[in-house]
């Protein structure tokens, strides 16, 4: 034992009696440990074992001392290596077990072909680390050279608990998480390949050569056939726990994972089933994640492990395991982050996947014919293999959202009718029906979805499909078909739509084109476990607490007396300013040197859509928190119409914010959402101006929907129509497209520049830099918490002295040498994709020297039409002949590309973005505010440069595709900041 003493042991006293405490232990011949709150020391010991000729890299942690102890063996999952269960190891090490870790064959450090579980090969070296185990003197024996010794792990690491417990009788208990009873049925369900899930083991064993030789010919062989062969079902079982089956009698806790289109649930319940009949303990647990993603409930999980071994290996029968089956469930959406909020359910024993079922009639033509398209192409979408670490798309089916696509004519549907009641699907339903093929062989995709009212919304369970091999279809064949288990709650007024499709994205599918022809035979058979109940939740323990303290707190301030600070008086002269900061700095905490941000000063006027652009960690975030009176300034002021920003200040009511995402009742509609959220303001439901801030949001008929099932483009436009409520006179938004696909970034930027277009102003932060050039008037760049530049969009971008031109063909070098000595141009460069031609100014001087605005060149590298840049302004600079042949030439010369989109730049009213705007960012008072004329704005009238240039290329017949600036917002953002385009 470490007899070692606390290191800070820093009072006299408690240095007296330590000492004494030893002497006294000492005297009386018995050494033992002081009682501390802290946890025990977790020592790890790294070491390589030479295994029949492998390497294993592993790893033992223990609390030391010479109590012996059960021991845990813990397992990786597939392409990981020991370090991925290190904690977890050091967590059950300070629970009182030894603890080995070790990296499988083939992965981490340790060497070795990958066997897939080999019992020749990895479960031998299971065995062997339990030799080890056996010798180690804190390790509990049960008899000389049998170790009380449990196993452990997730996915492969789960399926080698499993064989370790089969192969060897030294293994008490186990705990197995998120995987495979039969591999050869998971990778090749019903005769159908898994083609996804299969390709992504051998990348992430690093190719087929690190394999042993058979797996990787057999992947070979069934990768290129598309359909798996006996051989390879053979090899694939053999390496599976269930050929084992009859072997594995200990307390065995089942995790499964309910996203999992890898190993489904039904992998687990065949597990169960077999060692409950060899007499063992066995409790089942459906977790919320899987290997498609979703909350793995890590903290849970542990727990629950650690208890099963509490129970089994160190024999404390007073330890809670948990119920014998648990599933978790889940409630709706945490509306503070989105996250969705779990629950759980459980019974007094395993249902199985088949208890007290409830037959629904399905309608529709009771005989359907569909194709198989040729190449098996397009495919139908459930799920994603491959992207459960980005976030876990098939959970967003217990949220209400769905994904999966079907395309006509290439499956049959059959719907109930909608439901009276809601309905709690757990287990696997069946339907038997009659399948007829123009080909020998029939490949089926079967599926049920939960149908909203009306057929608005469909959603696939957990993304999960069945799919099913039909030989000898071409006579016509009765089947019944085992759709995946799942647990699901069907609302009442949806209906349920079984769908039998001829394609799947992650599956083989027959090339050949055939028509397949379904009869249904039964009744859709749903399982219901009704023994399976849902806790009621608890209150958490603030619902107590807080109302206390929030009476003592007002009772104190009553008794202090406590005044308030005189405010600071109004500014007469900025009443009609929408922001001014002078010399704003914040220093981060506990640091007199160290700032968030220093001497920001700045002005936003009435209409501008200002754009706050910095790096992460510029300060943009911590600005606008203090502008929103959420903390305080260290010095410096922000004043709002003329009113100094202090927390509560009265003129806070003039200003709307998006900040982080807003907090949504997912069960409310969006308009029951909004009329909440105004009703908690106190201010009256006149002065919401509901409806203007819902026209400007474009929401429609959305507003009747739950926002449950509202996309994310949908909430982002519901927080901004809440942030616009009482239509603020100044709107902050901070990262309002953050989630959006192109088209919901569109119509985002449309609601900030209708907005704007009322003399309201608007200030956003974004880290979409094309996106700020298209929305924003005017931009804020910080760097290191201080401001680099200010001033119009098109000001900071600069002259934009060089041009695009795009090429439809590649042009000769005598052609591209007469371009450059053409009088307009200063010199050309090849670039991908065309040519970069540097201008040069009427005046025979560089376009740098004497500079053509960016307004009248396109921001962003946005491509303009040539007839428009030919268009007026040739006209003026060569006459009506010279107008006449641009129009002609840039008609004959094909380029018909679409006019520039209009950005706020162009049409935002209060904006004089020639004139050159230090900070502060306004335009002189004197200058009437009144939106640019739309022969200044066009991003090609006023650059006679320009225009000429283009006649002149198709004078050359240059086969031009496009023109367009080569300068973009990013390249200045990235030159102010000190980063490289």
């Amino acid at each position: 034992m470490d007899l070692r003493l606390p290191q800070r042991l820093r009072r006299p006293r408690q240095w007296l009696a330590a000492t004494a405490a030893v002497a006294v232990l000492a005297a009386a011949g018995t050494w033992t440990a002081v009682a501390s709150d802290k946890p025990p020391e977790v020592h790890r010991a790294d070491r390589v074992m030479a295994v029949d000729g492998v390497s294993l890299d592993t790893s033992y942690f223990t609390t030391g001392g010479a109590t012996r102890r059960p021991a845990v063996l813990l397992a990786h999952g597939f392409g990981g290596s020991k370090d991925d269960v290190r904690k977890q190891a050091e967590s059950l090490a300070g629970d009182g077990y030894a603890v080995l870790t070790w990296s499988a064959r083939g992965f981490g450090k340790s060497t070795g072909k990958i066997g897939l579980n080999d019992p020749d090969g990895e479960v031998k070296d299971v065995s062997k680390l339990i030799d080890w185990l056996a010798k180690q003197p804190d390790v509990q024996l049960d008899k000389p050279g049998d170790p009380r010794v449990g196993v452990a792990g997730a996915s492969y690491g789960g399926a080698i608990s499993l064989l370790a417990a089969g192969y060897d009788d030294r293994v008490d208990a186990i705990a197995p998480a998120i995987t495979y009873w039969n591999l050869a049925d998971s990778l090749f369900p019903n005769g159908v390949f898994k083609k996804l899930w299969a390709s992504i083991f051998i990348n992430s064993g690093g190719g087929c050569a690190n394999f042993e030789p058979q797996l990787c010919a057999m992947y070979d062989r069934v990768a290129e056939s598309g359909k798996p062969d006996a051989a390879a079902r053979a090899l694939l079982q053999e390496r599976s726990p269930s050929a084992v089956a009859t072997h594995i009698n200990v307390p065995t806790l089942l995790l499964q994972g309910q996203t999992d289109s890898l190993f489904p649930l039904g992998q687990a319940d065949a597990a169960a089933k077999a060692i409950r009949a060899n007499g063992a303990p066995v409790d089942v647990d459906w977790i919320a994640g899987g290997h498609d993603g979703g909350d793995m409930e890590t903290s849970r999980v542990q727990a629950r492990v650690t208890s099963w071994f509490d129970r089994y290996l160190k024999d404390d029968k007073n330890t809670d395991t948990g119920p014998a089956f648990r599933v978790t469930r889940t409630g709706g959406v945490d509306s503070t982050d989105g996250a969705a909020l779990l629950r759980g359910a459980s019974g007094t024993a395993y249902p199985g996947l088949e208890n007290d079922p409830r037959a629904f009639a399905l309608s529709g033509r009771r005989e359907q014919s569909f194709t198989n398209p040729a190449g098996a192409s397009p495919p139908a979408i459930s799920a994603l293999p491959g992207l459960g670490s980005a976030g876990g798309l098939s959970q967003l089916s217990s949220l209400g959202v769905g994904i999966s696509l079907d395309f006509p004519g290439q499956y049959a549907a059959f719907d109930s009718k909608p439901l009276t009641k809601g309905l709690r699907i757990t287990g696997s339903p069946t339907v038997t029906v009659h399948v007829k093929s123009t080909s020998d062989d029939a490949v089926l995709f079967g599926k049920i979805y939960d149908v909203g009212p009306g057929g608005a919304q469909q959603v696939l369970p957990s993304q999960l499909v069945t799919p099913l091999r039909v030989e000898g279809a071409k006579a016509g064949k009765d089947v019944t078909i085992t759709l995946p288990a799942i647990d699901y709650d069907v609302q009442s007024g949806h209906h349920l739509r079984l769908v039998l499709a001829s394609t799947d994205l992650a599956y083989s599918s027959p090339t050949t084109p055939a028509t397949y022809t379904v009869t249904l035979k039964s009744d859709l058979k749903v399982p219901t476990a009704p023994g399976v109940t849902t806790a009621a939740a608890t209150l958490p323990s603030w619902v107590w607490w807080l109302p206390l303290a929030g009476a003592a707190l007002a009772l104190a301030l009553l008794l202090t007396g406590r005044r308030r600070t005189a405010s600071t008086p109004p500014d007469p002269e900025l009443a009609e300013v929408p922001l001014q900061i002078t010399d704003l700095s914040k220093r981060y905490a506990k640091s007199a040197d160290r700032y968030a941000v220093r001497d920001l000063s700045f002005r936003v006027e009435k209409g501008q859509v200002l754009g706050l652009l910095g790096p992460n960690g510029a300060g943009k975030t911590t600005t606008l928190r203090m502008l929103m009176g959420l903390i305080k300034p260290d010095d410096g002021e922000i004043r709002v119409f003329g009113h100094a920003i202090r927390p509560g200040a009265p003129v806070l009511s003039r200003v709307g914010a998006f900040v982080e995402g807003a907090g949504f009742l997912p069960h409310l509609s969006g308009r029951e959402n909004l009329e909440l959220y105004w009703q908690a303001t106190g201010r009256p439901p006149e002065d919401a101006h509901l409806e203007e801030a819902l026209e400007i949001a474009g929401l429609g008929d959305a507003l009747a929907r739950a926002v449950r099932t509202y996309s994310q483009g949908m909430r982002q436009r519901l927080a901004i129509a809440q942030a616009m409520l009482g239509l603020p006179d100044l709107l902050i938004l901070d990262e309002p497209t953050n989630g959006l696909d192109p088209p919901q970034i569109r119509e985002m930027r449309e609601v900030m520049i209708r907005y704007a277009e009322a003399g309201r102003t608007v200030i956003v932060s974004s880290h979409l830099l094309a996106e700020v050039e298209q929305s924003c008037t005017h931009l804020v760049v910080m760097d290191r918490g201080r401001l680099v530049q200010a001033g119009p969009v098109a000001e900071i971008i600069g002259s934009g002295d060089t041009l695009l031109v795009g090429l439809a063909a590649d042009i000769p070098d005598p052609l591209v040498d007469k371009i450059a000595a053409l009088p307009d141009v200063e010199s050309v460069t090849r670039a991908e994709g065309g040519l970069l031609l540097r201008l040069a100014s009427d005046d025979g001087r560089s376009s740098g020297d004497h500079p053509v605005s960016a307004d009248q060149l396109a921001p962003g590298d946005r491509l303009v039409s040539a007839a428009s840049l030919a268009g007026g302004t040739v006209a003026e600079g060569a006459g009506p002949a010279g107008e006449a042949q641009g129009a002609t030439t840039a008609e004959a010369s094909g380029v018909a590309l679409a006019e520039p989109a209009t950005s706020a730049t162009a049409g935002a009213p209060g904006t004089a973005l020639d004139a050159p705007v230090p900070p502060p960012l306004a335009e002189d008072p004197a200058t009437p505010s009144t939106a640019p004329s739309p022969s200044s704005a066009h991003p090609t009238h006023g650059s006679p440069t320009a225009a000429r240039l283009l006649v002149e290329l198709v004078r050359l017949e240059v086969p031009v595709s496009s023109v367009g600036p080569h300068r973009r917002l990013e390249d200045a953002f990235l030159t102010l900041i000190g980063g490289s385009a």
